[in-house]
């Protein structure tokens, strides 16, 4: 737990700083985070992010992250992110036939789904806290989340007896997911009085538990794949916490959400 602690402490000390001045520093992040990720990912199936496959998997994952303000690059070159996508499925597929199968279409569907999981969430990290009331609500969204966790964990300690999902995850529990909603929701009633947020209160509670529990299925996706591919965490790069993929599981899901709602 003291270890926990401190990775915590250090990273929040590293990654709210740059959260809150934005600009080019958020991307750099947003670009380096999605990278180890990616990363992560490969490895669980054994693929180097140094191999062939793994440079095509990392060149799609930084043209997808390109944030808009950086759109007229594709543009000029008179190609979209999908003409890009496709021609990387090209590439991939071609790389099968040149190995004679030892890089499979298997491989190529996990390496474009690894891209588009990692990919999704961390451009809408960026787009998030470029848009209007953005700072406010990637922090709405960093404290749901804290908050969810906190309480799923604590409340399921204290009552939890109903197994969540135990094929997944075999010690989250139904008592304890509940919990972590509620938390959520009081995190929403503290962003209506405190901030400006703008949206009505039974709008946001409304909103707040359905990215709760969201942000709780993104957990329960990562769990899944660890559990798939044999291994306890995504990586060691947070001593006590695991790799990027464990600690922004749940906001991959849940930033997109927040688009996909048009808060923003």
């Amino acid at each position: 737990m003291k270890q926990r602690i401190i990775t915590a402490i250090i990273f929040g000390a590293v990654l709210l700083p740059v959260i809150i001045y934005g600009g080019m520093p958020i991307i750099i992040l947003a670009y380096l985070l999605a990278s180890i990720a990616l990363y992560e990912l490969l490895k669980m199936r054994n693929l180097s992010i140094f191999s062939i496959p793994g440079i095509i998997s990392l060149l799609l994952l930084w043209a997808f992250l390109l944030p808009k303000e950086f759109q007229p690059i594709l543009d000029d070159l008179n190609y979209t992110k999908i003409e890009v996508a496709l021609f990387g499925v090209l590439l991939f597929l071609t790389y099968t036939v040149a190995t004679k199968n030892k890089f499979t279409f298997d491989d190529v569907a996990f390496s474009i789904m690894s891209t588009l999981y990692v990919g999704i969430g961390f451009y809408y990290f960026m787009e998030t806290r470029f848009a209007d009331q953005g700072l406010t609500y990637l922090f709405f969204a960093l404290f749901l989340i804290w908050a969810t966790d906190s309480g799923a964990y604590f409340i399921g300690k204290a009552m939890g007896k109903k197994k969540l999902w135990p094929e997944i995850s075999p010690n989250k529990t139904v008592e304890g997911s509940l919990g972590g909603v509620v938390c959520a929701l009081a995190v929403a009633v503290l962003f209506i009085i405190f901030t400006d947020i703008d949206e009505s209160l039974l709008g946001l509670l409304v909103i707040t538990a359905i990215l709760s529990a969201f942000g709780q299925i993104g957990d329960l996706v990562e769990s899944a794949l660890k559990r798939h591919y044999n291994v306890k965490d995504s990586g060691n790069i947070l001593p006590g916490h695991g790799g990027i993929l464990d600690r922004f599981d749940s906001l991959l899901f849940v930033l997109p959400l927040l688009h996909f709602f048009h808060l923003l």
